[in-house]
């Protein structure tokens, strides 16, 4: 196309910019758009050319050259746990109530505790997404997924549950050693050298933050209270009927049972069986407040629930995805007990 040809129409056009910038239309459309898959000499060149034709104005380009806020993906367990429900039904809230420069979020929920979906789902997520944030398992198959996600320039995060320490990936969560040392200190307490078994529920040892927690209500319980015994852990999956027939087999099979701790979700089902025996005497010990624990603290039921507030996970994941440099200190934790309910 000649000078003359654009003159006489006035306006230049994409097509105009396209031939001055020696690049293909599609080029120029994708900087226009600000859509990835552009070198950042070339989209810098467009613009400038967008800018000397009249295309843009300075204003226009600025607003150009300023990045897109980022695509955040979240990836979550499927499954009845309440609080996995309650972190996506906030993650929906804020994408609905989304203002303009505020990152992109999706939020999708993977078949819980499978390592080999949960790393499909990290690479498959990783074209769209600038950062991620997921709910990890420990397993090579996920931490191989992440390390190379994160060698493509990816950001990601854990939440609620990490990776361990040699995975290149940030966690925001809690200290899970530290929370299992002072559940096991409540319960303790809560019994009043009372002897017997403690039993333990957990989603899955796949999650290493049930596995800390298993391991700090172990180590308080030697030091401190030597009368309470502590079971094996039983696995629930995060499951409200699974949990409830763990604890139906706890309360019939153990006749020392007096305490359940469940480092993991879903402690509806194991408040249910409580219920139907008539065991207020057990003192029973969550994780998460959420609609169910906050009854089963009402009446009695749950002694004490530990939460790390849902909207606090999603900002802070949030926060060290777009701004990497940031640090990302361990976020403080609630107990909540029937009298200190918000």
């Amino acid at each position: 196309m000649s000078k003359e040809d654009s003159g006489t129409r006035g306006r230049p056009t994409l097509v105009d910019i396209a031939d001055a910038a020696g690049v293909s239309l599609a080029t120029v459309d994708r900087v226009m758009n600000q859509r990835k898959g552009v070198k950042e000499r070339t989209r810098m060149r467009v613009l400038e050319l967008a800018r000397e034709t009249g295309f843009l104005s300075q204003a226009d380009v600025e607003r150009f050259v300023t990045p897109p806020p980022p695509n955040i993906v979240f990836l979550l367990p499927s499954g009845g746990n309440p609080y996995l429900r309650l972190l996506g039904d906030r993650l929906r809230r804020r994408v609905s109530a989304k203002n303009a420069g505020e990152p992109a979020l999706r939020c999708f929920f993977i078949e819980g505790f499978n390592a080999k979906a949960l790393a499909a789902a990290l690479r498959q997520n990783a074209g769209w997404a600038d950062g991620i944030a997921f709910f990890a398992i420990e397993h090579p198959l996920v931490r191989d997924a992440a390390i190379e996600i994160s060698e493509l320039g990816k950001r990601l995060v854990t939440i609620v549950s990490d990776l361990g320490s040699h995975s290149p990936v940030d966690y925001i969560g809690l200290d899970n050693h530290t929370v299992g040392r002072t559940a096991g200190f409540l319960m303790g307490r809560f019994l009043n050298r009372r002897a017997g078994s403690v039993a333990l529920v957990a989603g899955s040892r796949q999650y290493r933050a049930h596995c800390e927690r298993e391991a700090g209500i172990m180590s308080i319980m030697d030091e401190m209270f030597p009368d309470l015994h502590v079971m094996a852990m039983r696995e629930g999956h995060d499951d409200p009927g699974e949990n409830y027939r763990h604890a139906l087999n706890l309360l019939e099979q153990k006749p020392d049972l007096v305490g359940i701790y469940n480092v993991g979700g879903a402690s509806g089902g194991i408040c249910r069986a409580l219920r139907e025996c008539n065991r207020a005497d057990i003192v029973t010990i969550g994780h998460g407040l959420t609609t169910d624990t906050r009854k089963a603290l009402l009446d009695g039921t749950l002694d004490a629930v530990f939460d790390l507030a849902a909207d606090e996970v999603i900002a802070r994941a949030i926060a060290a995805l777009v701004a990497p440099e940031t640090a990302t200190s361990l976020p403080k934790f609630d107990i909540f007990f029937r009298e200190n309910l918000p």
